[in-house]
């Protein structure tokens, strides 16, 4: 294993290349976007673009640094459709940051999103004209022009039966006009949702809310995370639960036009908490979930994914969160750090080898530099349909 374990040799990320050329050259390439860990003296974030392919000469190098602002607290990145454009959100300024991934060097562009607080996830509509973004802090969901990026309309929920409350997850379906949103939590915790808000994707109309916990309300289940099976006909979603500890389904009724929801597991018995990301192979039969603490990879066989099959879990570390396969889908990459919160920030790369169903090690360039990872993505040309986000689906 310790052949596998990459040691930063400073606290400070240095600028190593200088080309295209130098970029193309890799195998894997990802990006991280990052943040000092609690009780750095200087708090610092950026943008790692990191050699990530276990049989590289450069596994674990970084081969790339882009600066952020230090207050910005980029959370998540996400692609459009056609992987031109990578889109950061941040949860401490009221702005989207958007990278045109076909110029080099890439120059990151603000996007000012004023009704926005609290900017979670985004997704992008199958025709790559139209990006939805959550926002936790101030309960709304911005519609964007994805080709100009700006926003164009802002959504409120005014019938308190059919609620936008701390939205977080999203998924999208243009096949059945459809936008789901997941309720998750006031950002100081305070408060949890339960539930799952559905809209009409062509005009953010709000249309209704379901409840998506068994346990008396309120639950405080907190669901984070929404995910459209590929494949699935008729639709269904996928929900983690990460205070309660489950996983839900949603299934798409075409006579009606609604979907029903309902339990298909739970990760209390294998004593696994905070389910947080959700991740399916090309083919769509397996699914893969992040729990956080103590830090695992669930997986999954999905060839019914009304359903899915529990088959085993992979051990990962503390904070286990966002999740990218290989092209070849042998590598599973999982990024382990949650909001830099205590006993879920161990700060590492995961690297597991699933045709052996093992862990071959872990990356700890940026754990050892004094930071966290906070996303992983891969480079668009390194992007097959089964390791993309929600964003690409």
């Amino acid at each position: 294993m310790n052949r596998f374990r990459l040691m930063a040799s400073t606290v400070t990320l240095l600028l190593s290349i200088t080309s295209i050329t130098s970029i193309a050259s890799a195998e894997l390439l990802a990006l991280l976007n990052y943040e000092s860990k609690p009780g750095q003296t200087v708090r610092r974030e950026g943008i790692a673009i990191m050699e990530v392919d276990p049989k590289s000469v450069d596994f674990g190098k970084i081969l790339m640094d882009i600066p952020l602002p230090a207050d910005f607290v980029a959370h998540h990145i996400f692609f459009n459709r056609d992987r031109t454009k990578a889109y950061i959100t941040s949860l401490g300024k009221s702005e989207l940051y958007v990278i045109d991934l076909t110029r080099f060097p890439y120059r990151l562009r603000t996007i000012a999103v004023p009704d926005c607080q609290v900017g979670e996830d985004l997704v992008v509509s199958e025709d790559n004209k139209t990006w939805y973004l959550t926002c936790m802090g101030s309960s709304t969901v911005i519609m964007g022009d994805a080709v100009q990026d700006r926003p164009i309309k802002t959504v409120r929920a005014s019938d308190p039966t059919a609620q936008i409350l701390y939205p977080h997850g999203i998924a999208i379906h243009n096949g059945i006009d459809r936008v789901l949103v997941t309720s998750t939590a006031k950002p100081d915790m305070s408060e949890m949702g339960e539930s799952v808000t559905v809209l009409e994707a062509s005009t953010g109309k709000v249309l209704s809310t379901h409840k998506v916990s068994l346990k008396p309300s309120p639950s405080k289940a907190a669901p984070v995370e929404v995910m459209f099976a590929p494949n699935a006909n008729p639709p269904v979603v996928h929900i983690t639960n990460m205070m309660e500890g489950t996983l839900w389904a949603g299934l798409w009724d075409p006579s009606s036009k609604s979907f029903s929801f309902t339990q298909v597991d739970d990760f209390g018995p294998r004593q696994q908490g905070v389910p947080l990301e959700m991740l399916y192979n090309a083919k769509g039969d397996r699914l893969y979930i992040t729990t956080a603490k103590p830090g695992f990879v669930n997986l999954y066989d999905n060839s019914n994914p009304r359903q899915p099959k529990f088959l085993k879990a992979l051990p990962a570390a503390e904070g286990a969160h966002h999740t990218v396969l290989s092209p070849d889908e042998r590598y599973l990459f999982v990024q382990n750090s949650l909001l830099n919160l205590e006993g879920m920030s161990d700060g590492s790369i995961t690297v597991i080898d699933l045709q052996e169903d093992k862990v071959l090690g872990s990356i700890d360039t940026l754990k050892a530099a004094g930071f966290n990872p906070n996303c992983i993505m891969l480079l668009p040309n390194h992007f097959q349909k089964g390791g993309i986000r929600e964003s690409m689906q």
